[in-house]
C-alpha cells in the first residue's frame, strides 16, 4: 500500500519542488497541497495521512503550532519539516518529527529520506472521523473536562481565553487561536478578533452601527460584537 502525504508549503516554487522531488523519486502519493496551516489543519481534521512535509513559516497558524495539534490526533502523521532556518531544529525532534530538511533543498538528502520513510514507516489503515468532544477548561484552581457543545462563546483575555458554557465563565489555557484549532468550525464562528461563538446558541441578532451586528446568544448575557472584516462571512453564515 502507498504512503500518502500533505504538504503544507506557503511558497509556490518550493512546494512545486517539493512534490516534484517526490513524484520522481518515490511511489508516495500526494494527497493534497496547502499554503495556510488553518486549512491544513481543517483537512487533516477529516482526512487521513501518513507523512505530513510542513514549512515554519506559514500563514495563519505556523508549523511548530500546527505540529503540536497534529501531536494530539488518535493517528499521528510523520512529520518532516523543511524550512530555510537552523534554529527550529531542536523544538522540531522534541516534537519528534521525522527529518528537518533546509531549504534550498538538496536532491540528494531528499531522495535518502524518501527512502527511508518508504522502508520504516507503515501506511496508516483508514478509520473512522473521531473528533475529541471535550476541552479541559480551569475554575478555582479546578480542572473541568467540558464537553465542547456546551461552550457557548469565548473571549480573549490577553494569553488565556474566558470560556462561557452553559454552567458559566472558566478559563482556557490557551490564547483565543489555539482554542479556534479545538474549535468544530461547522459549529464555532471567530466573529471577532476577540470572540468566537456557538452558532448554535444564537438567539438574536441586533443591527448595529456601521451596518454591523450585535448578538444575543441564549446563556450569555452580554452581547457579542461582529466586526466589520467578520461582517460578509457571518451574514453567508446566517443566511442574512
Amino acid at each position: 500500500m502507498r504512503l500518502n502525504a500533505l504538504i503544507v508549503e506557503d511558497e509556490y516554487l518550493a512546494r512545486e519542488e517539493l512534490t516534484y522531488l517526490i513524484e520522481k523519486n518515490s511511489t508516495i502519493n500526494i494527497v493534497a497541497a496547502f499554503d495556510d496551516g488553518l486549512d491544513a489543519f481543517k483537512f487533516l481534521q477529516s482526512n487521513q495521512v501518513d507523512i505530513v512535509f510542513l514549512d515554519i513559516n506559514i500563514p495563519s497558524i505556523d508549523g511548530m503550532l500546527l505540529a503540536r495539534n497534529i501531536a494530539q490526533f488518535l493517528h499521528k502523521p510523520k512529520i518532516v519539516f523543511t524550512t530555510a532556518y537552523k534554529e527550529y531544529a531542536v523544538d522540531a525532534f522534541e516534537l519528534e518529527a521525522v527529518d528537518y530538511l533546509l531549504k534550498p533543498l538538496n536532491e540528494q538528502r531528499v531522495i535518502g529520506l524518501l527512502t527511508k520513510l518508504q522502508q520504516h514507516v507503515q501506511p496508516q489503515q483508514p478509520t473512522a472521523n473521531i473528533r475529541n468532544n471535550t476541552i479541559n477548561l480551569l475554575h478555582n484552581n479546578r480542572i473541568h473536562v467540558t464537553a465542547i457543545s456546551d461552550i457557548c462563546c469565548a473571549i480573549a483575555n490577553e494569553k488565556v481565553t474566558d470560556v462561557y458554557t452553559v454552567e458559566g465563565r472558566f478559563v482556557a489555557q490557551m490564547t483565543m487561536s489555539e482554542l479556534m484549532l479545538r474549535l468544530p468550525s461547522s459549529d464555532f464562528f471567530r466573529c471577532h478578533r476577540s470572540y468566537c461563538i456557538n452558532i448554535n446558541d444564537v438567539k438574536e441578532i441586533i443591527p448595529w452601527v456601521n451596518s454591523t451586528y450585535m448578538i444575543k446568544l441564549a446563556h450569555l448575557e452580554q452581547h457579542i460584537p461582529v466586526s466589520r472584516s467578520n461582517l460578509k462571512a457571518f451574514r453567508c453564515l446566517m443566511k442574512l
